[in-house]
């Protein structure tokens, strides 16, 4: 700190929400940074499990600010329902503040996506049918609506009007769908308005007073560096950047103002959606995986595919986002297993590859090489030091830190916040 990023290293799911929660404990500042409602982080406390889609998992430190940036676009009827179910359970969102400039999903985007994504046939990538991508199309076709728009009435009509004639020509022409009517929709986004007042604001300059002012900002990136839409498998990917260069952007915060990079990956690899995934299981041990591992989705229940750890993807995206610390999550899901395996290289076409090739194509070819461990057979739901874990659960996570270049300084034993070995103390 004062400026820690928390990015996920693989495609998503790696446990970021758990450790931003460990880390807000001790933050002023925790912002969300890309992504919208597709994206869920799921923190368990002692008040039970939490499981979050807009707002930043800091919320349930009462003392930390928590800040949705303008790189994330927003449902608001997504939001608000967050926000009281929160209040149902006891929690105080009064420190919640939410960008002006955020982009919001209408109700038009996620139709859109629903018939594209049915449109594309067998070549499917695999959304959550949320809306998200739409929205980033439009903000990036500049036609996107704010959520500075919406906190004016009569200002959202007339950017609407121009907009949803658009938009209903194309759902009439070429969807046949029914057109959405104007006056309704301006009226029930207006009221999300209303309700979304008190936590509206510039954001960007909360951000930068807090870094002036030197207090311990943290940045919880969401998704995933594999499914970033330049570096990720493309394009089976998001629509926006969840690289440490792209939360930057998301957060209004300056590379330069940042003092630390921390990776978040799985003891194993996960993947939802479609897209190479060179190291999946189709057995019964990515099975017995994702069983152990609860590997659904927080936000759509899917479930997830298993898979073992990928070294080189790792390597990948532990050079591209400078990462200067890894957090090996979900270590406990490999304790039953007599042996387990690290991905540690690629061969395509008979020839050594050092990363995931560009053309998707390409990637689903790849054969990886694999070393061999012996497993562990230990409990470490309970280990409180690096001691307690078994040697050859040590010996696993040395030589991922071998592979990777880059010191493992937490290892995940478990969902609970308590449930986090420290191997090496933070640096200051």
């Amino acid at each position: 700190m004062p400026v820690t990023i928390i990015i996920g290293g693989q495609w998503g799911d790696e446990g970021k929400g758990k450790l931003v929660d460990i880390f807000a404990g001790q933050a002023d500042v925790v912002i969300r940074a890309n992504g919208g409602a597709n994206a869920g982080h799921t923190v368990v406390t002692d008040q039970g499990t939490f499981k979050f889609h807009l707002i930043p998992s800091g919320i349930l430190r009462p003392e930390c600010r928590c800040i949705v940036g303008a790189g994330v676009v927003l449902d608001p009827r997504l939001l608000l329902q967050e926000i009281d179910e929160l209040h149902e359970r006891g929690i105080d969102t009064s420190n919640l503040r939410v960008s002006s400039r955020s982009h919001i999903v209408m109700p038009y985007h996620p139709i859109l996506d629903r018939l594209e994504e049915d449109e594309r046939g067998d070549n499917k990538i695999g959304t959550t049918q949320r809306g998200m991508g739409p929205a980033f199309a439009d903000k990036a076709a500049r036609v996107g609506l704010r959520i500075a728009d919406i906190a004016d009435p009569e200002h959202l009509r007339d950017r609407l009007d121009a907009v949803l004639a658009e938009k209903n020509q194309l759902l009439t022409t070429r969807y046949g769908q029914p057109a959405l009517d104007l006056a309704e929709m301006s009226e029930q986004y207006a009221a999300y308005g209303e309700g979304l007042a008190p936590y509206i604001a510039d954001t960007e300059l909360m951000v930068q007073d807090a870094i002036d002012a030197g207090v311990d900002v943290v940045i919880e990136g969401a998704q995933a560096v594999m499914l970033d839409i330049d570096y990720g498998s493309y394009p089976f990917v998001t629509s926006s950047s969840p690289t440490a260069a792209g939360v930057c952007q998301g957060a209004g915060v300056a590379p330069t103002q940042v003092d630390r990079i921390i990776g978040v990956y799985k003891a194993y690899a996960t993947r939802v959606g479609e897209g190479a995934f060179p190291t999946e299981l189709h057995d019964a041990t990515g099975a017995h995986i994702r069983e152990r591992g609860k590997e659904y989705g927080t936000t759509t229940g899917r479930p997830r595919r298993t898979g073992w750890f990928d070294a080189v993807q790792a390597r990948y995206t532990a050079r591209l986002n400078g990462v200067d610390e890894v957090a090996l999550a979900k270590f406990d899901v490999l304790d039953g297993l007599d042996s387990v395996r690290i991905c540690t290289g690629y061969r395509l076409d008979g020839k050594e590859i050092l990363s995931p090739p560009a053309r998707i194509s390409d990637y689903g070819r790849v054969e990886p090489v694999f070393e061999e461990w012996p497993g562990w057979n230990v409990d470490t739901t309970g280990a409180e030091s690096v001691d307690d874990l078994p040697i050859r659960a040590r010996q696993y996570v040395n030589r991922i830190e071998e592979l990777l270049n880059v010191p493992v300084t937490y290892v995940g034993v478990g969902p609970h916040r308590r449930q986090m070995v420290t191997r090496v103390a933070p640096a200051a």
